[in-house]
This record gives C-alpha cells, structure tokens and sequence, in this order.
C-alpha cells in the first residue's frame, strides 16, 4: 500500500501537468482566433479563458468518469481477479501516470514548436503505448482507433468547407456591398441568432452534457431558438446605436464581428473546462480510487478538489506558455480579421456540435485549424503559409505513436521502480 500512496502523490503532480499543458495548447489555439484578429488582447484572452474554463472545469466538469476515456483499453485485465492478479490494480496505476507524463510531454514538445495537436488523441496515444506493453495488443480496441484516426481527416474538412462558405457568405452580403456598415446592421440580427442556437446546443449537449442526461430535443431545440429571438433583438437595438457614431464603416463591420468572436470564444472556454479537463483529472480520479479502494472501477467520481486543480492548471498553462500556439493559429496560418476569425470560429463551432450529435469522435483542435485553413483558402492558395499547414499536419499524423512510445518508455521505467 506505501507505493499505492507514492504513486498517488506522482500521478498528482504529473495530472498538474498535463492539465498545464492542455492550457498551453488546447485552450491557446480556441483562443487564437480572437487574438489574432484583434477582437481582444491576449492578457484579455487570458481573462476570458480562466474565468470560462475554470466555470466549466468546476461547475459541470463531470464528476464520474470513465477510467479509461473511450473504451480504448479493457480495464477487467487489470482487476484482482483478472489477468495480473492482486498486481493488475498497481499496474493501472502505473500506467494512468504513465499516460499523463508522456502526453504531457508531447504537448509541452508541440507547444514549444507552436503546433496546435489534440489532446485528446495525445492521451489516447498514451493510453494505447501503457496497454499494449501492459497486457498485449489485444488489450487495445483498434476499432475505437481506427474511428479516432479518421476524424483526423474528416473534422479538419468539414471544419474548413463550412468556415469557407460562412466567409465567402459574408463577402458577397456584406464586406464588397457599397454600405456594408448598413447591410451588417440588418444581418447582425439574423448572424446572432444562428450562433446564439449554434452556442446553446453546444452549451447543453457538450458544455452541460455531464448535467443534463439526453434532454428531450424539442425542448432544447425550443429553447435555444427563443434564446435567439432575444438575443438577435437585443442586436438589432445595439448595433443600431453604434451605427450612428461609427465613422469607418469597414471598421464598424469588423467591431460587429469582433463582439461575436468574443461571444463564441466564451462558449468554447466554457464547453471546453467542462469536458476536456477530464483528459488531465480523469487518470488522476481513477489512481485516486484504485490508492483508497484497492479496485478498479471502469468508471470513477472525480472529487471536486481535483476538478478545480484541474481547471486552475488549465488556466494557468495558457497564462504562461499560450502565447505561442495562439501566434500559429492566430497569425501564421493565414491573415486574420474579426470577420475571418467569426467564420473560422463559427466552421469549427457547428462543425463539432454537428458530429458531436451524431456520435463521431471529432477534435476540436483539429476542426478549428482546418476552419482556418478553410478562411485563407477563401482568398486563394497563395493567402496560406503552406509551411505551417505542412508542419501543423505532421504534428497530427504523429501525435497518437509519439505519444504511445513516451508512454511505453516511461511505464517501463515506473514498473522497473514500483514493482
């Protein structure tokens, strides 16, 4: 039991540090957007995400969860009574840090490099390195990677094709009309009340998912366009009065769209807090449970002190370490305005509640940079740094076996110590 208690005081300490790495990359590229156009500063990014992902990591971040995210690995071989015998739970153990140090690593190598990679696939990657070293291949789902690794493709398209149409939409409507001042001010309505029903169904189906258990579509639906309706009419009224004290009128566009970055960047901090924080807490609640009980459970309660250390680590990498990823996504992927970061925002918003709704896997980082992607496109081939794109790409194809060798090495590492 003494290294039961040690082991819980590493993986404590290894769970800050993914959850510090989730900040500086995952949480920095949602922001990116905002910063790069110019709809808010980065210390105002800043502020944002930490007061929107703390919220969502502690308020509605679930307080059960799965042991092992996804189904990737099965979790009976590591029982008393499975495969190991009484040394199955000290090898989960084992394992859940493993898997925390070696994608933290990653994350730290991808931030340093400026390269947005998913968190999500850098856990899975470890998770899959631990279990096949721990109990073989055939303790590995490949079907579950297999569907992972296809939203690769798939989210970054989808992502970039419906950011491409929402900025081309907005060209032809707005920025190349003779008064575009006065055509944003009658779309402005109806541009808030598409994101408002985009936001609240993203709010209640992924931000309040681990609240609200499949609450009746009808009434969400229902609700979220009368939440619209509001929120559209609260517009036309202000956008009207800061019409007639705007000079510039292009400027004028650009502030409009630049207040609804801020919106849906919001939103995203918020649903982010309260489902990606588990990739950091969730080995952490399961070595927590295993160090108490002595079992091992295929789905754990996440005590609400390591939710909040979860959500301050997240807050406290993008604080620090964000600026980075935020320039890549921000700035050097392609020119960056408020009317493009709201198209980029908006691909990536829909696109990720669309196969959310169908039950794909999709990353949200992988969506959003194919959103702008998907912006710069819109201008030709030649307004992408192509380099960049090439570089961010490599970054994704190797995240899952990069992360599954780290977390190989260091299980071996932790076993040759513990056991």
């Amino acid at each position: 039991m003494t290294a039961h208690w040690l082991i819980l005081g590493l993986i404590l300490v290894v769970g800050l540090y993914m959850a510090w790495n989730i900040g500086a990359n995952d949480v920095a590229n949602a922001m990116g957007t905002s910063v790069g156009s110019g709809a808010v500063t980065l210390k105002q990014a800043v502020l944002i995400a930490a007061i929107f992902e703390f919220s969502g990591a502690v308020l509605v971040g679930s307080h059960v969860t799965q042991t092992i995210r996804s189904g990737i690995l099965d979790t009976s071989v590591y029982t008393p009574t499975g495969q190991f015998g009484a040394d199955g739970p000290l090898l989960l153990m084992l394992g859940m840090v493993a898997a925390l140090i070696a994608a933290g690593i990653w994350l730290q190598l991808a931030t340093t490099f400026g390269l947005p990679v998913s968190t999500t696939h850098s856990i899975v990657g470890a998770v899959v390195g631990f279990g096949v070293v721990a109990a073989g291949f055939s303790n590995v789902n490949w079907l579950t990677i297999l569907r992972i690794a296809g939203s690769w493709v798939i989210s970054p398209l989808a992502g970039a094709l419906v950011a491409f149409l929402m900025f081309v939409h907005l060209r032809r409507t707005i920025l190349r009309q003779p008064d575009p001042a006065e055509r944003v001010r009658r779309q402005s309505p109806y541009l808030v009340g598409l994101v408002t029903v985009i936001l609240v169904l993203s709010f209640v189906y992924k931000g309040l998912k681990n609240v609200l258990h499949d609450p009746p579509w009808w009434m969400v639906l229902g609700g979220a366009i009368v939440v619209a309706v509001v929120a559209g009419s609260g517009a036309r009224v202000a956008v009207a009065r800061t019409v007639r004290v705007a000079a510039n009128p292009y400027q004028f566009v650009e502030r409009i769209f630049g207040w609804l970055q801020i919106l849906t960047a919001s939103f995203v901090a918020f649903a982010h807090g309260a489902n990606d924080v588990a990739n950091a807490v969730g080995p952490v609640a399961a070595v927590v449970h295993i160090a108490q009980t002595g079992e091992v459970a295929g789905r754990v309660a996440v005590p609400t002190y390591v939710l909040m250390a979860g959500g301050l680590g997240i807050v406290v990498g993008l604080a620090t370490w964000g600026y980075k990823v935020i320039e890549t996504v921000g700035r050097a992927i392609t020119e960056m305005a408020p009317s493009r970061g709201f198209s980029a925002e908006f691909g990536a918003a829909s696109t990720v509640l669309v196969f959310s709704l169908l039950g794909l896997p999709v990353s949200t980082t992988h969506t959003l940079v194919g959103a702008v992607i998907g912006v710069g496109l819109a201008h030709g081939l030649g307004a992408l740094n192509l380099r960049v794109v090439r570089n961010i790409v490599n970054s994704w194809i190797i995240t899952v076996p990069i992360s599954a060798l780290l977390a190989a090495i260091a299980f071996l590492i932790l076993r040759l110590i513990f056991m």
